[in-house]
């Protein structure tokens, strides 16, 4: 993978000269707890994962030169507010970060830009579709029906946060991050988080998730979070082409 941080100011101005075109991955997450036994940076954590394993897949192709930015780790995290270790931004700072980001890229030539995240709470979700619509960049919105009957059953169910399927990404990439002690003893908690949403519950505690987690984390597997991870990189790459192309 090629960070873009890495890179020297002469190297950029190379690479807008080359015959490939740049093609910019932005990781986006949060910090919000993940149950008592997942990091609070799981969602930056996924969607850095899912950025380096495009950016690898596609090292070799003779038409795009794809580098992943520098992630923005903060995000609208309302929902977990009565957990420790919640940082949660406004959503009108999400929107403008992004659009100031972004435009700042394409002012010096870089206008093909994917947005990658993997923090689903509603503002935060907005706020990123509303900020790329308007920066004129390219959103992986992995809540669109096509791409979520592409996941898991679990992601499908709506009851995911920090359960079997995001755990099992963390452990495919940061194992050491996990306590899979307590993973282990965690029952699984049935909240169906878009109708408990649309129902007008605004925190994790209300929702019935008294420990910041739903699904079944217990059941996560590092094989499972890189078979997830695989196809996490399908949708991305698939994007990062049509981007490429146009």
């Amino acid at each position: 993978m090629t960070a873009f941080s890495h890179l020297t100011s002469p190297q950029v101005a190379a690479l807008l000269a080359g015959p490939r075109a740049p093609v910019l991955l932005l990781p986006v997450g949060a910090v919000e707890p993940h149950g008592p036994h997942a990091p609070l940076g799981t969602d930056r954590l996924i969607s850095t994962g899912m950025c380096a394993r495009a950016a690898d897949r596609l090292a070799g192709d003779p038409d795009l030169e794809v580098l992943v930015l520098p992630a923005l780790n903060y995000g609208v995290t309302d929902f977990g507010a009565a957990f420790p270790g919640a940082v949660s931004i406004r959503p009108d700072t999400l929107r403008a970060l992004v659009v100031d980001v972004c435009r700042a890229l394409a002012g010096q030539g870089f206008e093909r830009i994917v947005v990658v995240n993997n923090h689903f709470e509603p503002a935060h979700v907005t706020a990123l579709r509303a900020a790329t619509a308007e920066a004129g960049v390219a959103y992986l919105d992995l809540l669109r029906r096509a791409n979520v009957a592409r996941l898991t059953d679990e992601f499908r169910s709506g009851s995911c946060h920090a359960g079997q399927y995001e755990t099992s990404l963390v452990l495919a990439d940061r194992p050491d991050l996990v306590d899979t002690t307590a993973m282990r003893e965690l029952p699984p908690v049935t909240v169906d988080l878009p109708a408990a949403m649309s129902a007008g519950r605004t925190d994790f505690v209300e929702m019935g998730m008294d420990r910041a987690y739903c699904g079944a984390p217990a059941g996560a597997t590092a094989a499972e979070g890189t078979s997830t991870f695989d196809t996490l990189t399908d949708l991305l790459v698939e994007l990062i082409r049509e981007v490429g192309r146009g």
